[in-house]
């Protein structure tokens, strides 16, 4: 018997955002610990970064500290990593899924797309009732926007360069 298809909308969660930034700019604050733990994750969330090695076959390896106190350990093996457009992850810790954020380059303006795919629509169903992932993302979304935003009048206004990885 043949089993039914599984449309992939069903296996995944998926966000747009258009950033009034350059897109180098937004792969830094991406990659560079020192930046992603200031907005990683939803609100009210902080993030201890213990390993970043933005690389294939690198480790990202975080606690994220929530709002009430609970922590939540995080491990993800990068699969694919082209400065500054892709990185794809699989996240290894439960849950697992694989994570892919584009960054494409329209004028000044950045627009980054953000992809969550879990093997199962029971997956990605789990992580949405138990831990309100897509709300979570949505906010992930906000959070990045808005310090890529101050990052970047900070750097206008001071006309700092950025430091090459």
């Amino acid at each position: 018997m043949a089993k039914k298809l599984e449309r992939i909308s069903e296996r995944e969660l998926f966000i747009s955002r258009t950033l009034d930034a350059p897109r180098e700019l937004v792969w830094e604050v991406w990659t560079n610990p020192e930046h992603i733990k200031h907005w990683w994750g939803p609100n009210g969330f902080t993030n201890t970064i213990h390993q970043m090695d933005v690389r294939p076959g690198g480790i990202w390896n975080y606690i994220m500290h929530g709002p009430d106190g609970t922590n939540y350990s995080n491990k993800s093996v990068y699969k694919e990593v082209v400065k500054p457009e892709k990185i794809i992850y699989d996240h290894i810790s439960s849950p697992k899924f694989q994570f892919t954020a584009l960054f494409i380059e329209q004028g000044d303006k950045t627009i980054v797309t953000i992809q969550m795919l879990f093997a199962s629509r029971k997956d990605k169903q789990m992580v949405v009732v138990d831990f309100g992932v897509d709300e979570g993302l949505k906010q992930n979304a906000n959070r990045l926007y808005a310090y890529v935003n101050q990052f970047h009048q900070k750097n206008l206004s001071k006309k700092i360069k950025l430091c090459e990885k």
